[in-house]
């Protein structure tokens, strides 16, 4: 214990009361004596409170207290919920209590709950308070069921409650043939009760299913109850159970004849670190449509069949349905489904059936790590790359860390899959070790079945235009989409811009109008004849040039033109140029909202004869339809300009993926990118296929600048009405960090060249967002620095006052 302060001495002098006062208070209204000790997470949201405090057993708890329960417990000068993560008889048993005297200890005071949590939880929501700056008890609340946080009521007689979130299981009745009832013969007349002892005959069905056989069903079913010949019980009902069930004809996992030589040696690394037991990394480095899903499929079933839960994550929601679709053509109802879209109803009795080991196979989102998984034995995350997979709320976590974690924590491999695989997991794969773990890359080179990856053509948008092109289609674009349609085939279409225009330009006084709430420009929307911010949301109705109305907002002026290109107008310059058979879908954010709505879009295009899919990066991740001979993209310049040191990553993981879309059933395929750059490495990297063409120049601008994967980073936010506010909240912050790094190590002092190196404050690229302005630091430090415990003593130090929003984002990935 640092400087020799306990854990609940120092709680008692921030709460400014005096420790020997409120001893003596515990011990004379509870008078108890230990059985035992516990470490105990108190559920309160505060980075000063980094750390579990020791409370003791009393005997009257004995047996009733275990690891996940949840207990109410002083804290200061009031009673307070907290779960227990670590037990001991002896104070000296548990982690952390060195010097504590177990006569200032106080005591748990009653139990609230049965256990919540798995046994890993504990040390994985400590784990991700100490890297991402997060408080430790809004990292453990992760870890409990759906539903909401549960919150303390006291009860008319003084006694405390927990209030469970107000989700319950739902119960459906079914009704049941008795034996009597096998032999039993109605009356002649009783019309409802033979049918109802005949719809029994095949099994037990659900009052439900007997109401939509017949409306009035009851009283048969109450007379033949009283007769004993029927019986009705109440049984749980799994919602959820239907989600990502899919009619995509691509969502069966048919067993292939034989893996291919790729596939067999990615096998045989996950058997190796499976036996090994020690939370070793796999990292399948494999070209668009290998068959990594196979191998994924394949290690599962070995997994399973050991009586051990294997956890698939996955990107994107747009992929849930093919994905669960596959995985249960394979493992039936043994897969649980765990991602946003879901109920909260539907993710309560998913969580269950995870916990009752009902279902051996999660499949979700990033937040599928958190479900109660019962010996775990197989961590897999598809499209790693993705930066989806980073939480961009607190604690601002990275599943692919977590996922290391966990599989340390269990003993089990993690598998790690991608066409493109990120900086960080190349780099780490490269080294062979990283984290106390080794780290293996496996190559899968080639597709099933003979099939080739797609010939790339880049066409020079420059050239178009010497030419007198103005069309949002080049020549070669149009004549392969017309050949698309003449052969009956489907075609995707990338353009990463929703919307008809990105923005809105005065012919007369040059106003663009941006949002009142945020400094960015806003987009417009042609079927509704909206102006929409893509930052916080907010909607404006204008009618632009020709139509009658329109007006800037400026000048008043009628010349308000659209300018640029969303994917809106892409679809109707598509609908215009192909014949009506083809059916153009469109894939964005606008079209995919609500629950399903991404399935909705994917099985429309499946159905589809003929059809063009027009989508943003979304269409990009994953996505497997064989009748896809082609790809376009509109404008791959877009990513590549972005002010972000990833740029030329994520411009070609997002090409390439794409890209890898078309010809994953064999034959002829090709793909179309549109550029201004064709000389760019990046452009060039993806024509060839040969991701070295762009990573090395990137990768040794990394090293000479010290960014990720060289080093970690941390995006230091404050956020404020006044932007001089925020701007003197990160000036405190850092004065206070400087003191902490160098309290930490001299080594960590901040200086020039120094190991941990500050930028700042300056504004953000978006300076103002819903109303706050935005100033950032940048803080770059060694992998393996503790860093990110100071990042988090300097926020809990520094104390904002209400005015200023101060968020630490460690391994931080959106800087604007």
């Amino acid at each position: 214990m640092s400087e020799n302060r306990t854990r609940q001495t120092r709680l008692f002098e921030e709460d400014q009361l005096d420790p020997s006062v409120a001893h003596e208070t515990t011990k004379q209204s509870i008078g108890a004596t230990a059985s035992g000790f516990a470490l105990v997470i108190v559920d309160i949201p505060a980075r000063a409170l980094s750390e579990p405090f020791a409370y003791g057993v009393p005997t009257t708890l004995k047996g009733v207290v275990s690891i996940g329960t949840c207990v109410l417990v002083p804290f200061g000068n009031r009673p307070a919920a907290g779960y227990v993560v670590e037990l001991g008889q002896s104070l000296q048993e548990l982690t952390g209590t060195e010097g504590l005297d177990p006569g200032r200890v106080r005591f748990i005071s009653a139990a609230l709950s049965d256990p919540v949590f798995s046994h890993t939880a504990p040390a994985a929501a400590q784990w991700m308070s100490q890297e991402y700056a997060a408080p430790l008890a809004e990292c453990l609340r992760l870890f409990l069921p759906p539903g909401g946080t549960p919150r303390l009521r006291k009860d008319l007689d003084g006694s405390w409650q927990l209030v469970p979130p107000a989700i319950e299981p739902k119960q459906e009745r079914w009704v049941y043939l008795t034996d009597h009832g096998r032999e039993f013969e109605p009356r002649a007349n009783a019309a409802r009760q033979r049918q109802l002892i005949s719809a029994l005959a095949c099994g037990p069905v659900t009052t439900r299913e007997l109401r939509l056989l017949c409306p009035d069903m009851t009283s048969a079913i109450r007379s033949l109850e009283r007769q004993g010949v029927v019986s009705v019980e109440e049984r749980r009902a799994w919602r959820g159970n239907a989600a990502g069930t899919t009619s995509l004809s691509s969502a069966s996992a048919q067993r292939p004849d034989q893996l291919t030589q790729g596939q067999l040696q990615a096998l045989a690394a996950i058997d190796r670190a499976y036996e090994a037991g020690a939370g070793d990394v796999v990292l399948i480095d494999g070209v668009t449509g290998s068959g990594k899903t196979e191998v994924y499929l394949s290690a599962i079933e070995k997994v399973v069949a050991h009586g051990k839960t294997a956890c698939v994550l996955v990107p994107e929601i747009s992929l849930t349905a093919q994905t669960v679709g596959r995985f249960r053509s394979r493992f039936g109802e043994a897969v649980a489904v765990f991602h946003s879209r879901l109920s909260a109803g539907e993710r309560l009795d998913q969580w269950d059936m995870v916990g009752e080991g009902r279902a051996r196979v999660v499949v979700g989102a990033r937040s599928a790590l958190f479900c109660p998984m019962r010996n775990l034995g197989l961590i897999i995350i598809d499209e790693e790359h993705e930066q989806s997979y980073k939480q961009r709320s607190s604690p601002r976590y990275h599943a692919r860390e977590l996922a290391a974690k966990l599989a340390q924590l269990s003993g089990c491999p993690l598998v790690l899959g991608s066409a493109t695989p990120s900086a960080e997991a190349m780099a780490r794969s490269a080294q062979g070790e990283f984290g106390g773990v080794s780290w293996q890359r496996t190559q899968m080179l080639e597709r099933p079945s003979g099939a080739v990856l797609p010939r790339v053509r880049i066409v020079d948008l420059r050239r178009e235009f010497a030419r007198g092109g103005r069309s949002i289609f080049s020549g070669a674009l149009r004549q392969a989409l017309l050949d698309v349609a003449d052969r009956k085939e489907k075609a995707i279409i990338l353009h990463n811009r929703r919307g008809f225009a990105p923005f809105l330009l005065c012919r007369e006084c040059g106003c663009v109008p941006t949002c009142r709430h945020c400094s960015t420009a806003l987009t417009y929307h042609e079927h509704n004849h909206s102006l929409v911010c893509h930052t916080c949301g907010e909607t404006f109705r204008v009618r632009p040039y020709p139509a009658p109305g329109s007006a800037c907002p400026r000048c008043k002026s009628r010349y308000l033109a659209k300018m640029g290109l969303g994917t809106q107008q892409v679809e109707h310059a598509l609908r215009e140029l192909l014949p009506a058979d083809v059916e153009i879908i469109r894939m964005d954010a606008d079209t995919t909202r609500g629950k399903d709505g991404h399935r909705r879009v994917l099985e429309a295009f499946d159905d589809a004869h003929t059809a063009v899919l027009l989508g943003t990066q979304m269409i990009a991740k994953g996505l497997d339809f064989p009748e896809v001979t082609m790809v376009g993209v509109i404008n791959a310049d877009y990513s590549l300009h972005m002010p972000d040191f990833r740029a030329q990553e994520r411009t070609f993981d997002l090409l390439e993926q794409v890209a890898g879309r078309a010809g994953r059933a064999g034959g002829s395929s090709e793909v179309i990118i549109q550029t201004y750059r064709p000389d760019d490495p990046v452009i060039r990297a993806v024509a060839a296929h040969d991701r070295e063409l762009y990573s090395e120049p990137d990768l040794a601008q990394r090293k000479e600048a010290r960014y990720p994967p060289y080093v970690r980073l941390a995006n230091i936010v404050a956020q404020a009405r006044n932007p001089r506010a925020a701007r003197a909240c990160l000036e405190r912050y850092m004065a206070i960090l400087c003191r902490e790094l160098a309290h930490t190590s001299a080594a960590l002092a901040p200086k020039p060249g120094g190991e941990v190196e500050i930028l700042g404050p300056n504004p953000c690229a978006i300076e103002r967002a819903h109303d706050l302005y935005r100033y950032h630091i940048l803080v770059k430090f060694p992998l393996t620095a503790p860093v990110p415990q100071a990042l988090s003593r300097s926020a809990a130090l520094s104390a904002p006052d209400r005015s200023v929003r101060l968020t630490v984002d460690v391994d931080a990935y959106d800087l604007m």
